[in-house]
């Protein structure tokens, strides 16, 4: 059982990330953490598993907790059995079986005579290569370092397993075996993820933001239903509020414009009744403070409809906030765009492919380029871009204008803040008040135009690449998407699932996000 009271975080800077975050996680239970980026996930994360502290608060926890992180970069330095952490009990059992039978040896190994057969096994279920312990996690890819610490599992059987996004950089084939894993598991489960397939396996939605913890009491699909309840419920709110704030406003004009007729009117009557300038005076005074009052009242009753308004659309979601428009191609629909005909590439004096490729893209097409990791997806993307040509066959490249995004978003500059990036784009010379105004609408307010590229998380980077793109106003002709959805909280998704389904030209996505690829209509795979 893991139970959190009162959980407080403060980054180094001083800013509070959450507060008085409240939960239990009772045995056996698999449990969804979701949220916005930057809403604290991760780090609540680190906080359970020990690698960092609370500002305030306390956890109690009975369990041997395992974590797999979302990121394994501060990992790469370190062998696989020191990043797995059991170098030094295979180091004790290696010296055991040689004759060193020392008391530290012993009490290191802690009777544990099985865990080489655990990390065969482990390796095995992953589809592992028999990697020798002692090499460095720098020279794995991003799936094969996912798999690992999910192997990690297997090898130190724990009672309760935190996971960080874990399909992230994941092949097909490997998120199906993590799939059936987490079905047939009877460990304690507490996953972040944006995995919508993943997260409908899982028993409780729990989400994170600034209020706390929400807690749904089914999968993703009950989460999602409950949430269009409360959106709806949101939006009818928010049109009562409007229709109160134009009839308080329209009630407020009515209102003074009588009190000035009857002031006018009375103003006359005192002037054909002879009073004496005095006296106007003073009733003019007594009019202009009954006036004044009356635009008291009603300036405070408009005023607290508008704030109560602001704080209901403070509660719409991004996609609601937000309208993403990027222009269509003017290329006629079915103009070949890309024609390939028997091309391979030779990598260290192999063939990247079994078999040559033969395919063609046209415009206006919705296409998948699917294969396991390693299986040469992303040098398949830079010969479609003409960064790199194929060693055999024949490639045609149609002119075209072309965007690519891919995992890192590239095309943003980290060394510029989040207005100089959106001028970067901005080739249609708008004003400075017009790129303040979209970068607005796409949630970078004043408080945000200063903050560097560099700490903006994937989703925010994302939206304002997004900003970006809308600035430049460009029509591209074709959309290329690497792992787009890699690090993006669902909300951001659907988001980039709205601005793709807006968009009419030539689409190419690398994913294995199947539910993503549903949704953004991919009509053509190209199998690697």
């Amino acid at each position: 059982m893991l139970i959190l009271q009162d959980i407080s975080y403060q980054h180094p800077n001083k800013d509070v990330l959450f507060s008085d975050i409240n939960f239990t996680l009772n045995s056996q239970e698999k449990i969804a953490l979701i949220g916005n980026n930057g809403s604290g996930k991760s780090t609540l994360l680190k906080i359970i598993a020990g690698e960092l502290q609370p500002k305030s608060g306390t956890i109690k926890s009975n369990s041997n907790v395992y974590y797999i992180p979302q990121i394994f970069g501060q990992y790469n330095h370190l062998s696989i059995s020191e990043a797995l952490r059991i170098d030094k009990k295979l180091g004790a059992l290696r010296e055991i079986l040689n004759g060193f039978v020392t008391e530290d040896n012993m009490e290191i190994l802690n009777d544990d005579w099985t865990i080489e057969d655990r990390i065969k096994e482990a390796f095995t279920y992953w589809n592992l290569p028999d990697f020798d312990l002692n090499l460095k996690l720098e020279n794995l890819s991003g799936g094969q370092k996912t798999k690992l610490f999910l192997a990690g599992m297997m090898i130190h059987q724990p009672d309760l397993i935190l996971m960080d996004e874990p399909t992230n950089h994941l092949d097909s084939a490997s998120r199906n075996l993590l799939y059936e894993f987490i079905k047939s598991t009877s460990k304690s489960l507490l996953i972040v993820s944006h995995d919508r397939v993943l997260l409908n396996l899982l028993d409780k939605t729990c989400e994170l933001n600034k209020n706390g913890i929400s807690v749904y009491g089914g999968n993703y699909d009950f989460y999602s239903e409950q949430k269009k309840i409360e959106q709806n419920s949101l939006e009818q709110n928010i049109q009562n509020r409007e229709k109160e704030l134009k009839k308080a406003k329209e009630k407020e004009r009515e209102t003074i414009e009588r009190q000035n007729k009857l002031d006018s009117r009375g103003k006359g009557k005192q002037e054909k009744s002879g009073v004496s300038r005095i006296m106007m005076n003073t009733l003019r005074n007594k009019a202009e403070n009954s006036t004044s009052k009356l635009k008291s009242v009603h300036s405070e009753k408009i005023d607290n409809i508008r704030e109560n308004l602001h704080s209901l659309k403070d509660n719409l979601s991004g996609i609601d906030k937000m309208k993403i428009n990027l222009d269509n191609s003017h290329l006629h629909k079915g103009k070949i765009l890309v024609k390939a005909e028997q091309i391979n590439f030779n990598y260290h004096q192999e063939n990247l492919w079994k078999d040559n490729l033969d395919f063609q893209i046209v415009s206006g097409e919705r296409i998948a380029i699917k294969g396991d990791n390693g299986s040469g997806k992303t040098t398949l993307i830079k010969m479609i871009l003409g960064e790199i040509h194929p060693t055999f066959g024949s490639l045609y490249l149609a002119e075209k204008k072309t965007v690519y995004i891919d995992q890192e978003y590239s095309l943003i500059d980290n060394s510029l803040s989040v207005e100089e990036q959106a001028q970067k784009f901005n080739l249609r010379n708008l004003e400075e008040h017009e790129v303040k105004t979209i970068l607005a609408r796409f949630l970078f307010f004043k408080n945000d135009w200063d903050k560097k590229c560099e700490f903006l998380s994937g989703g925010e980077k994302l939206k304002l690449l997004l900003c970006c793109l809308s600035i430049q106003n460009l029509s591209p002709d074709m959309i290329i998407l690497d792992e787009p959805t890699n690090n993006l909280d669902i909300q951001n998704i659907e988001i980039l699932t709205s601005a793709i389904n807006d968009y009419e030209g030539t689409l190419i996505v690398v994913s294995h996000d199947n539910q993503f690829l549903e949704d953004i209509k991919i009509n053509k795979n190209v199998n690697l």
